[in-house]
């Protein structure tokens, strides 16, 4: 689960960042997920490329993470593994003038056994707060493929699920892929479910959200 948010301040800001921009507007697949067989663009490379395109423009980053949730969930052994989900700020100030600086927001979790399910949140945070504020491109369309979409309905359901219910996460049948509206307990995507949470602290359905916009 990922989220953006973007505030600027400066022209000359805003043509630098015009500039890093064309210089990162395509990143290479260059990882391989064995287990679920799909290609991503690795959080090094992006890193990297984004990196380079700071220092030759003047522009610095400064990150500050936050930590929105802990739970415990279950892998598909059975096992208790942590996932964490985390907020990373990121303030991009222009060397030339201290006072121009840009923000840019990422959510990100990740999962892991051991200790290592911050780190692997705070790296999926920032990896794609750059991709998403920069448009950065990878060579293909996520949608277009139902491997990989599967595997991030299952990861985003798990976080929506985690974070409205704070308690240890049961994973749906695979065949569906959905979990339940908070309201009127309707099934609910997991896309529908990561906006509603990110939106309204819970998972709501469409009709659900409609009354809660209504009467907030």
């Amino acid at each position: 689960m990922e989220e953006k948010e973007i505030r600027m301040t400066g022209k000359g800001l805003a043509k630098k960042l015009v500039a890093v921009m064309e210089a990162c507007d395509f990143v290479k697949k260059n990882g391989t997920n064995d287990f679920h067989h799909y290609s991503y663009a690795t959080s090094s490379d992006v890193l990297q490329k984004v990196n380079a395109a700071f220092v030759k423009n003047g522009l610095c980053s400064v990150v500050l993470p936050e930590l929105l949730s802990m739970v415990n969930v279950q892998n598909a052994k059975g096992n208790t593994e942590h996932l964490a989900t985390v907020k990373v700020t990121v303030r991009i100030v222009d060397t030339d003038n201290a006072n121009d600086y840009a923000e840019i927001t990422g959510i990100g979790s990740g999962q892991d056994a051991g200790d290592k399910a911050v780190m692997k949140a705070q790296t999926a945070a920032l990896k794609y707060a750059y991709m998403l504020s920069l448009n950065i491109a990878t060579g293909d369309d996520p949608e277009a493929d139902t491997k990989t979409d599967k595997f991030n309905g299952d990861e985003q359901e798990k976080v929506a699920e985690a974070i409205v219910r704070k308690k240890v996460v049961h994973k749906l049948p695979e065949a569906d892929g959905e979990c339940l509206c908070s309201s009127c307990n309707v099934p609910v995507s997991a896309r529908v479910a990561s906006f509603s949470v990110q939106r309204y602290g819970k998972v709501l359905c469409m009709d659900c959200q409609k009354k809660q916009k209504a009467t907030a």
